[in-house]
């Protein structure tokens, strides 16, 4: 097989795949195997005919088009990748002098991933806030840490906000007790608002061993219709009341958790940790920013193959965030009450704006000729085995050739984004400042629509007084 580009121009690539005449009759050979149980001859079992006498019967070119089908099926894939093209929709092939003995050529036409002209993307000003991360966000943060190593200790108090209870519950409406309104030993934390309005503050005060009778009102838009707005009351009975432990802040609970022997290094530690976090934050932010700016210089219109592709992908995006919580893009598109065609009218924009500001980051890269190195995928498939602890032969085994493809891909995006930044007039602002111009903003547009509804009011009374007028 040879793969020949003719002409690659205006978002469109023809070339040609070329199968000598030996390449195409094996092909033949090929889809005769396959298909020959499909032909009945008489004299022969199915399956047992030979080629000549099929095409004999059926014609030469009987097994030409699955041949030629089996041909493309691997031979355009490799022509893309010898020829470094991407298409964005399906190609277009045609081939002619068909025949055994012969070679066959097939001329392909196809979209390829748009390249658009670009300009005004160095020394763009874009503004970053410094975040300055302050010991009370360090006290924060160890206050967390507490919490994930605190410990449940049963206690014979009253129970308070912020306990956990154990409880049976059976709920009645009236004298009929509901389904779904009955669980033994279930653990509720006081104040978590996880229950029923009025549930939670009714139990504070008991203690285990103790029964209580709460009484509730089931809210209007509740999820169950037969309970809507109905009273009802839960017969509890409390088994236990635990409170919360936290570990001291001391040396000892820095040896327990973390590297460090003593707390002042686990301070420092996480003063250090979260600005890094911070920063990183903070120049996100920004380059976000600077990628708006550089598309709203270079504005360009987005294939509809593309769009598609795009709500494709968001729709799939959406589904696999829903599985981690039981859910998924069916039960979501039911609960919102929207079809497929609902949700993709509404992401339309987005998905259109998402594919447009990539075709102008990757313009940027072609016409900066960045790319992603050998260097480069080593170094981010190695971060990847570091995360989970793995090898980089099993992580590039896992993602395949074509994730690997993709990973290329989104190292070069990166690159090009980080070329853009280090290109930039990147000015840093205080939180102080930042906070003080969307403030100042607010007011203005807030000033702006005041007067703008004045104006609609001064029209509103002229066209009263008109009407008095006239009657």
């Amino acid at each position: 097989m040879k793969a020949t580009l003719i002409s690659k121009d205006n978002n469109k690539a023809k070339f040609t795949i070329y199968f000598d005449a030996d390449e195409f009759d094996g092909a033949v050979v090929e889809a005769y195997q396959k298909n020959k149980d499909k032909y009945n001859i008489n004299g022969f079992r199915p399956g047992k005919a030979p080629r000549s006498i099929i095409e004999k019967h059926y014609g030469e070119g009987v097994f030409f088009e699955d041949a030629i089908d089996e041909l493309l099926r691997t031979g355009y894939a490799k022509a893309l990748d010898e020829l470094d093209l991407e298409p964005i929709d399906s190609p277009d092939a045609d081939f002619k002098d068909i025949g055994h003995g012969k070679p066959l050529e097939i001329t392909i036409d196809v979209p390829i991933y748009p390249v658009v002209d670009v300009d005004n993307y160095k020394g763009i000003k874009v503004e970053r806030v410094e975040e300055k991360i302050t010991d009370k966000d360090v006290d924060r943060e160890l206050e967390n840490m507490q919490k994930r190593n605190s410990r449940m200790v049963a206690v014979e108090r009253e129970a308070k906000d912020g306990d956990t209870v154990t409880l049976d519950y059976k709920g009645f409406v009236g004298d009929d007790q509901f389904e779904g309104g009955t669980a033994e030993n279930q653990q509720l934390k006081i104040g978590s608002g996880t229950f029923i309005p009025g549930f939670e503050d009714q139990l504070k005060g008991a203690k285990a061993g103790e029964e209580v009778d709460v009484n509730v009102t089931f809210p209007e838009d509740y999820g169950e219709p037969s309970l809507a707005g109905k009273d009802a009351v839960f017969h509890c009975t409390v088994h236990e009341v635990r409170e919360e432990q936290l570990p001291e802040l001391n040396d000892d609970f820095a040896k327990d958790t973390s590297e460090y022997d003593t707390l002042e290094e686990l301070k420092k530690a996480t003063l250090d940790r979260l600005q890094e976090t911070a920063d990183i934050r903070s120049e996100n932010a920004a380059k976000d920013a600077l990628i708006e700016k550089v598309f709203e210089a270079n504005k360009t219109d987005a294939p509809l193959s593309m769009v598609d592709d795009e709500l494709n992908s968001m729709a799939r995006e959406i589904d696999q965030n829903l599985r981690t919580q039981g859910l998924n893009f069916d039960l979501y598109l039911k609960y919102t009450g929207k079809t497929m065609d609902d949700f993709k009218d509404e992401m339309r924009a987005e998905a259109a704006k998402r594919v447009a500001t990539r075709i102008v980051l990757r313009s940027i890269g072609e016409k900066e000729n960045i790319k992603a190195t050998d260097e480069d995928l080593d170094a981010e498939v190695q971060k990847l085995a570091d995360a989970y602890k793995t090898t980089s032969d099993e992580v590039r085994s896992m993602l395949g050739e074509d994730g690997l493809k993709y990973f290329t891909k989104d190292i070069t995006m990166t690159k090009v984004m980080d070329f853009l930044y280090d290109n930039a007039e990147v000015v840093q602002i205080t939180e102080e400042e930042a906070k003080a111009r969307a403030e100042k903003e607010m007011a203005e547009k807030e000033e702006k629509e005041k007067e703008a509804k004045g104006g609609a009011d001064k029209n509103l009374d002229f066209d009263n007084d008109q009407k008095e007028v006239r009657t």
